[in-house]
C-alpha cells in the first residue's frame, strides 16, 4: 500500500500565502495534524518512509512515523517563483491564478511536477511492491500522484486535486483506496 500524505499546516498555510519552496515549518495546528494521522495509521508498519526535503515534510513525517524518512528532491513542492509569499487572495484578485501555472513568473510548470513525480514512481515501483509506503509531500506534488493513479481531472482543474493538510491518501498498485 501506498500512503500519500500533504504535510501538516504552516503558518503560511494558515494566512494564506503561497509557499512554493519556502521552507516554512509547521505550526502547533500543523504538528496536532501529523499527531491526528499518526493516530489513525497506528496498525501500519511502514517499510519505506520518504518525503520532500522541506521542513514542513519532514516534520510530518517524521511525527507519524517516529523517525527520519529519506528525502528525495523530486518530491519537493512546485516552485511558485515570484509569488512565492504573496496572499493568495491576491493571487486570485489579481487573476493570475490558474493561469500563472504556466510557468509566468517564474512559476515552475506543470510539466516539470509530473516529471518529477513520474521519475520518482517509475524509479521506485518494483521497490514498493509487497510494502507499506509513506510519502510526505506538499499540494502539487499530491496533486500529480492522485493523476498517477486516479487519471486527469475531466475538467482539467488540477487546483480541485490539492488535498487539504494532513489529508492521506491510499493507493494499492493503480487503484485508489
Amino acid at each position: 500500500m501506498i500512503y500519500v500524505v500533504r504535510h501538516g499546516e504552516t503558518d503560511w498555510n494558515k494566512s494564506g500565502k503561497m509557499q512554493g519552496r519556502t521552507d516554512i515549518e509547521l505550526n502547533d495546528t500543523g504538528r496536532l495534524q501529523a499527531e491526528k494521522v499518526r493516530d489513525e495509521l497506528s496498525g501500519v508498519k511502514f517499510d519505506l518512509v520518504f518525503s520532500s526535503p522541506l521542513k514542513r515534510a519532514v516534520q510530518t513525517a517524521e511525527i507519524i512515523t517516529g523517525s527520519e524518512p529519506v528525502t528525495d528532491y523530486r518530491l519537493i513542492e512546485k516552485g511558485q517563483g515570484l509569488l512565492e509569499g504573496v496572499d493568495l487572495d491576491e493571487i486570485k484578485r489579481l487573476k493570475l491564478m490558474p493561469s500563472y501555472s504556466d510557468g509566468d513568473y517564474g512559476v515552475e510548470p506543470w510539466s516539470s511536477v509530473k516529471e518529477r513525480i513520474n521519475s520518482f514512481f517509475d524509479e521506485k515501483s518494483e521497490l514498493f511492491k509487497g510494502k507499506n509506503v509513506l510519502i510526505v509531500t506538499h499540494g502539487a506534488a499530491c496533486v500529480r500522484i492522485r493523476v498517477r493513479f486516479e487519471g486527469e481531472p475531466e475538467d482539467g482543474n488540477y487546483f480541485l486535486l490539492i488535498p487539504p493538510n494532513c489529508k492521506c491518501l491510499v493507493y494499492s498498485g493503480n487503484q485508489h483506496i
